[in-house]
């Protein structure tokens, strides 16, 4: 085997999500690799045509990715042998602003932030997207007059048994479970988060018995137990150390959780960090350990490798994507590089 054969074996395919709206963008969905050992990211090309991909799941063969606007809707793309992805087709999700989905049971469900609803869409033989079969919609407020006068659904996703649907719902200051039947989906329960909450985001420990919740807009995660499509509400806790400063402020994303349950990683945008913190009883608790600089501005999505070995970082306002080696037996964060990309949003692995 020749060197550079393998250098291109020991790199991993990553689709880097953006805005192609906005001023300074990209012009579609984003193609790179990474190098499995390094982490270190070079672009492969583009796919043209996928407006606003905030938000991409790569499911193998077949990726799906959002289109963040006003009449939203999401695409689906077959990889083909060469491995670029194609677009397959594309289908109205009946809401405003699409920012999140979720790959279940044979169908793809799409977070619609602006109209605080959840559409539903069967997966077609093809890979490609069938028309709409539900379109469930949040009712609740928050005490936020700019941000929680309404609904806004920010994400949806499985639960670890694939038995549940969850909804993060922002505007609610609420979590709401649903079952997935035939198409259409039922509510199971609803989980209400301290006023004011802002829950954007939700990654469950490994064992399926507790959720963290990251807070967008008080700077918070909740620890929530888990069991049969409900979430309780119990631990809350600060993603920024004691004196952080308090300007800019601070807006947590993402969450992710090690492999092993032992470690628990939220984005900071404003504090631009990665707050680390220690899972303690078995996932029932979380400790800070430490609020590690992002080396970007306004970390939005954050993912780990499979390995558990790499952690990558997408800065959304300095047009980077960071790379940290991961300690495992710490849990802490080692920045190794810095790759250019316009207003990356999403690192989809």
């Amino acid at each position: 085997m020749t060197e550079g054969v393998a250098e291109a074996r020991a790199e991993v395919r990553v689709y880097l999500g953006t805005y192609t709206t906005w001023a300074g963008g990209g012009p579609g969905l984003g193609l790179a690799s990474y190098d499995a050992a390094t982490g270190r990211l070079r672009s492969t090309g583009v796919v043209a045509g996928v407006p606003n991909p905030s938000f991409v799941i790569n499911a193998g063969r077949r990726v799906y990715a959002v289109n963040e606007q006003s009449k939203g809707t999401v695409t689906a793309l077959e990889v083909g042998a060469n491995g670029v992805p194609k677009v397959i087709n594309t289908q109205s999700t009946g809401g405003a602003d699409p920012c999140h989905l979720v790959l279940h049971q044979g169908h793809v469900l799409a977070a619609n932030y602006s109209s605080g609803s959840v559409s539903v869409h069967p997966v077609r033989a093809d890979g490609g997207l069938g028309p709409r079969t539900d379109l469930v919609r949040h009712k609740g407020s928050g005490p936020d007059p700019d941000r929680q006068e309404g609904p806004h659904a920010h994400q949806v996703l499985a639960d670890p048994a694939g038995a549940f649907v969850l909804a993060v719902d922002l505007g609610a200051d609420a979590v709401f479970s649903y079952r997935l039947e035939q198409g259409r989906l039922t509510r199971v329960g609803t989980a209400r988060l301290h006023p004011g909450a802002g829950p954007r985001h939700l990654a469950f420990h490994p064992n399926g018995r507790y959720a963290y919740i990251a807070d967008e807009l008080d700077s918070t995660v909740v620890v929530a137990s888990y069991a049969n499509g409900v979430l309780t509400p119990g631990q809350k806790l600060g993603t920024l150390p004691p004196g952080a400063p308090t300007t800019p402020r601070n807006y947590p994303a993402e969450v992710v959780v090690s492999a092993d349950g032992r470690f628990a990683y939220v984005s900071n945008r404003g504090h631009d960090s990665v707050a680390v913190f220690a899972v303690e009883r078995d996932g029932a608790s979380l400790r800070l350990l430490e609020a590690t600089p992002v080396g970007g501005e306004f970390p939005r999505h954050i993912a780990l490798d499979p390995t558990g070995g790499l952690l990558f970082a997408a800065n959304q306002n300095s047009n980077t994507v960071t790379t940290f080696a991961v300690d495992k037996a710490t849990g802490k964060l080692k920045h190794t590089s810095t790759f250019p990309a316009p207003i990356p949003v999403c690192v989809a692995l």
